[in-house]
């Protein structure tokens, strides 16, 4: 149930948020003056009994100060207990302690209680209001009662009574909240998911408080595990430390555990893989908490917990690139028009979403998938009303459809994404792999310099170092052939080098969320391969850091440690709350034709000259040899022969590095570095 923002005790220390999305700093009581409804609300029927009810606290405190205070029953005590409790005396005390105490709560706003949502912070206010009542109320007591021949009461009776009145305001204020948190947690442990809080720090307090509050959430949590030992057998929030992560697995067992909810907001995604990795008996689902603690306030917990993704798997923390045109090199220029090929796929499309978010004005979006491409326009054009998009459908192979598009729209910067990429498809059909990854890249770049392109960024692949397929030597032709017409052009020719794109359009995330999902087999090729990966904002963030920094000719993103394959797979097993071959089998079905067990970012003739950020490896090879272009064209001419046999001769002899598994015929002689023991 939503609360009302005048209903809400930290009304006055967080700002409102209007219907528009605007902020408004204004105090809630502000804004209900000139609402006579919201006045109403404000000054109904609720603070008026909750004051009532202060009041009386405070005198049944002052009657009790009164009475400790003479406990002993002493004549000269008994006297003086009479004294006090002479009619118009205790009234007129009573009278000044209303007044003050009605004006210090009315100042510290205690009347406006969430008796659901208390915390520590409102009881803070409990004590400043009785502390400045006090005040009030000795001031008051030493002018005013004097005045009608009254003494100050003792200084142990207005001691007594302040301890007294915190007292009572203080339980009168959080028991509601403490009995309905535990009504919450019995009710939680009847019908909720028993979960595992991982991390009792401040995000796991939070969490619990949050689950606790609120019984709509099926959660009942048992406990925490940490890796904190100080933490060990302490209570926090009314539930134990049990121990370490590592006893998750026990743990989860013996107390019957089906959810684990991470609340270590930046764990480190080695560690989470271990959690993942580790054996559990029984199906157990993750949640994280991808925020801070402080972030949990006022937020909808079942927006907020989330399930462990892929990418929260990778080895190192996701690189978020700032395109700020105040960065040094960087030249972004929103009037330029923009041309991007292959803008249907996975890459192309976000790179189009990502120049159009930095302001740019007219954007053409070239590829063969015209019902991807309307589709693409169509979502843009909702997104992006002042932008103008232009939508072409075109193959880049065609090398007199690019010289017409070029021609019409005369592009500055060219972003290259349109590829063929399947590894074993294209061992199977190697003319295609060179008709679109070298000749179409060939009738890009000519039409590029042709028409005084200024920037051209191709985007390859790890596989086409050191390549055993014909998919990384085409992608590795590409690179070559970029490099041989930068010498007489005035474009400025980049390749950017990527790893395996998480969720990318025939990447192997979909494809074992699939697998899982029908309940397995998840079939993997090799139970050592290991794959580098990166996110696909991380890729476009690479490219046009890369188009706009102006870094060098090959720039490689820091890509950290690979992952093994078979344990991805086991990972993203556990995270769907299965158990790696009991709930989903795993299969091992060998090497496909083309992979290699490791891929690589470099080759042993290419050096990193400088690292931008470090994040952006930039590359320097060998230059591309003389007669290149010349050998493309008789590759060229045999790809467009269907001459496969031509071709796989060919491609060796313009790439000596290149070593194919399929012409070798033996998957099993590939060595763990990917290349061939001969």
């Amino acid at each position: 149930m939503r609360i009302s923002h005048w209903m809400d005790p930290s009304a006055t220390e967080h700002q409102a948020e209007s219907p528009s999305g605007a902020t408004a700093e204004t105090p809630a009581v502000t804004r209900s003056e000139s609402n006579p409804k919201a006045h109403k609300m404000l000054w109904g029927s609720r603070p008026y009994w909750i004051l009532l009810v202060d009041v009386v606290i405070a005198w049944v405190a002052l009657w009790a100060a009164i009475n400790l205070r003479f406990l002993d029953g002493e004549s000269g005590d008994a006297r003086g207990l009479e004294s006090y409790f002479q009619t118009t005396r205790f009234v007129a005390l009573g009278l000044v302690l209303m007044l003050a105490r009605t004006a210090s709560n009315l100042y510290f706003s205690l009347h406006r209680w969430s008796f659901k949502f208390s915390s520590l912070r409102d009881g803070a206010r409990v004590v400043l209001a009785v502390t400045a009542g006090t005040v009030i109320f000795v001031v008051l007591g030493f002018f005013g009662l004097r005045s009608f021949g009254y003494d100050v009461p003792a200084r142990g009776i207005v001691a007594l009574e302040a301890m007294l009145t915190l007292a009572g305001l203080a339980g009168f204020r959080f028991m509601p909240r403490l009995v309905w948190m535990y009504r919450a947690d019995l009710w939680g442990s009847r019908r909720g998911v028993r979960t595992l809080i991982v991390g009792a720090g401040a995000s796991g307090e939070m969490l619990l408080r949050s689950l606790q509050r609120d019984p709509d959430l099926d959660y009942h949590a048992v406990g925490f595990v940490d890796d904190d030992r100080t933490k060990w057998g302490h209570i926090v929030g009314g539930k134990p430390v049990l121990g370490a992560i590592d006893d998750l697995p026990k743990l989860a067992k013996s107390l019957r555990v089906r959810q684990v909810v991470i609340a270590i907001p930046r764990l480190k995604s080695s560690r989470l893989r271990q959690i993942l990795s580790a054996t559990f008996v029984d199906p157990v689902s993750f949640k994280i908490l991808p925020m801070s603690f402080g972030s949990l306030e006022g937020r909808d917990l079942n927006e907020t917990l989330r399930d462990i993704s892929t990418e929260d798997l990778m080895p190192r923390a996701e690189l978020v690139f700032h395109y700020d045109a105040s960065l040094p090199g960087m030249d972004f220029d929103p009037d330029r028009c923009l041309l991007v090929a292959g803008a249907a796929g996975s890459i192309g499309s976000e790179v189009t979403l990502q120049l159009l978010r930095l302001g740019a004005r007219r954007l053409v979006m070239v590829d063969t998938d015209e019902n991807g491409l309307y589709v693409l326009r169509r979502r843009f054009e909702c997104l992006f009303p002042e932008s103008e998009l232009i939508a072409e459908v075109g193959d880049i192979r065609e090398r007199s459809r690019m010289q017409v598009l070029f021609a019409r729209h005369r592009p500055k910067d060219v972003f290259h994404a349109a590829a063929r990429k399947h590894v074993p498809l294209m061992e199977a059909a190697p003319c295609e792999a060179i008709k679109t990854n070298v000749t179409g890249t060939l009738h890009l770049a000519k039409a590029a310099k042709e028409f005084q392109v200024e920037r051209f960024v191709f985007m390859s692949t790890d596989k086409a170092v050191r390549p055993t397929s014909v998919m990384g030597a085409s992608k590795r032709l590409g690179e070559l052939v970029l490099q041989a017409l930068t010498h007489d052009s005035q474009t400025r020719f980049s390749v950017v080098r990527f790893g395996n794109v998480l969720d990318s359009a025939g990447s192997v995330v979909p494809l074992f969320r699939e697998q899982i999902a029908r309940g397995g087999p998840v079939t993997v090729t090799h139970p050592e391969m290991q794959r580098y990966f990166m996110t696909i904002s991380e890729a476009v963030g690479l490219v046009l850091r890369a188009a706009y920094g102006d870094y060098g000719r090959l720039c490689v993103l820091e890509m950290g440690e690979p992952l093994k394959i078979v344990d991805l797979a086991k990972q993203m097993i556990t995270m769907a709350g299965l158990v790696p071959d009991v709930d989903v089998p795993i299969q091992f079905t060998g090497l496909r034709p083309g992979e290699k067990l490791f891929e690589e970012l470099l080759n042993d003739q290419e050096t990193v000259v400088e690292t931008i950020d470090k994040k952006i490896r930039v590359v320097e090879g060998p230059p591309a040899g003389s007669d290149l272009l010349s050998q493309v064209r008789d590759l060229q001419t045999a790809a467009a022969a269907e001459d496969e046999a031509a071709v796989w001769v060919l491609l060796q002899q313009i790439l000596p590095e290149f070593r194919s598994l399929k012409r070798l015929g033996s998957l099993e002689s590939t060595d763990l570095s990917g290349s061939i023991a001969v």
